[in-house]
């Protein structure tokens, strides 16, 4: 049997494995020791096995994930998403769609101190949706904007997602921090034209608000400056050099838990919780980062990799169909599997081949990342509408039917960085020269 042979084999039972209930990270880290093992030899796989997992999480350079993790769960659980979301209310709360926007609005100021999609939509789906059933919002577009609109966190900085991609290709996740600056913003605002048009088809979809005072407008900017403030010094001290990535989090972590702790907002056992909840995410990530790193040392030395580059570069299409192609890939494999776990199956095999064709890196993080915002809302495995569905009791698809029309969104974003691929690089060829 041929090497190229025993590495498409262990391919395929790593999705069984998976699809019988293990965990990826384990799974990936079982097939790979295997497949080593037969190769190589036995002692090989044991040295590599031991090597790998050691080398993940003894990495200071790791401790990003759970610093990023938790400055967005100290947030979450000090109420700091509520209070955004009231601020924007009181700004645009009085039009047709109004809560809706709002819901946009407060998400992506929230998305600048969390990094979790599946966090941010638990969490508007807890305060914005019984806004809007106040208001007589449809459930289609209470329920699924909010699915929706957690998907910014994987473009919006600080991203796990582009974390986690940064570990994998070592690429600088400043740079990949300033990438999906521009496009989020653009996916966000046409997440809001999407809801204008769709009020103004249908205005029993979404009712007007009550319409705010300027003095409290006013009133509620505080909550908002202080989360630009943290945003803009974990930015601008990346981009200056001032600290690492793990000393960003660090910096942000730290930040927030003062703001909660000067204005009260949080108690001991809302700490307590919110370092559980960061922790439980974090070895999750990690040990899929471990797992992939035992995976890749075995497919590395069966040369798929290297192999399906040449393969794919040889096809007679041009390179930009070959990228749809792959993130077509990226897109049925994170349908069945969950996005991330199939992003870190998947990157070490076509980084490669996006590599020797020439694209920058870091636009092909920005592509990833819209096939993974694009996939954890799409059945079957959508994990930001499955949160939504936990929490507010509405069937599946009253959900789904909320969340096809702002897939446009994402669909348009990822046309428009495969046009104009400078919307991803514009920003850290500038400021991170």
């Amino acid at each position: 049997m041929s090497e190229v042979t025993i590495g498409i084999l262990g391919l395929v039972v790593v999705l069984i494995l998976f699809l019988t209930g293990i965990e990826l990270g384990f799974a990936m880290a079982i097939i790979g020791f295997l497949g080593f093992s037969y190769i190589v030899s036995f002692e090989a796989g044991l040295n590599l096995l031991a090597k790998d997992f050691f080398d993940v999480f003894a990495s200071y350079g790791f401790t990003v994930i759970p610093l990023f993790v938790l400055m967005g769960q100290i947030a979450f659980n000090a109420g700091i998403a509520k209070r955004l979301y009231d601020a924007s209310y009181k700004f645009i709360g009085h039009i047709p769609g109004g809560l809706a926007m709002a819901t946009v609005a407060g998400a992506t100021a929230f998305k600048a101190i969390c990094g979790s999609s599946p966090a941010t939509a638990a969490t508007f789906a807890s305060v914005a949706v019984p806004e809007m059933d106040r208001y007589n919002y449809d459930k289609k577009l209470s329920t699924g904007i909010v699915a929706t609109v957690g998907t910014l966190g994987i473009l919006i900085p600080p991203s796990v997602t582009l974390i986690v991609f940064g570990i994998i290709t070592e690429q600088s996740i400043g740079k990949l921090f300033l990438a999906g600056i521009i496009p989020g913003l653009i996916i966000a605002f046409f997440f809001v034209v999407i809801i204008y048009v769709w009020c103004k088809i249908n205005p029993h979809l979404g009712p007007k608000g009550e319409r705010s005072t300027w003095k409290a407008r006013l009133a509620s900017l505080p909550e908002v400056i202080w989360v630009v403030v943290i945003f803009l010094l974990i930015i601008f001290g990346l981009m200056k050099g001032f600290f690492t990535p793990t000393e960003a989090g660090s910096v942000g972590t730290f930040a927030v838990l003062l703001l909660t702790v000067l204005k009260r907002d949080m108690n001991f056992k809302g700490y307590l919780k919110s370092v559980a909840e960061s922790l439980r995410t974090a070895c999750m990530v990690l040990m899929l980062i471990a797992g992939s790193t035992v995976l890749g040392h075995f497919l590395a030395v069966t040369k798929i990799p290297m192999i399906a580059a040449d393969w794919i570069i040889e096809l007679p299409f041009h390179k930009y169909t070959i990228m749809v192609l792959i993130a077509i890939i990226y897109l049925l494999g994170g349908s069945f599997i969950d996005d991330l776990a199939f992003m870190v199956l998947a990157t070490p095999i076509f980084y490669p081949v996006i590599i020797k064709m020439g694209f920058d890196p870091i636009w092909f993080g920005m592509i990833i990342g819209i096939t993974v915002m694009i996939g954890v809302v799409i059945p079957p495995v959508a994990i930001n509408v499955f949160v939504v569905k936990n929490i507010t009791k509405v069937p599946f698809g009253v959900i789904y039917a909320g969340v096809f029309p702002f897939l446009i969104s994402l669909v348009v974003g990822g046309a428009l960085l495969f046009l104009f691929p400078q919307l991803a690089t514009y920003l850290p060829s500038v400021l991170m020269r």
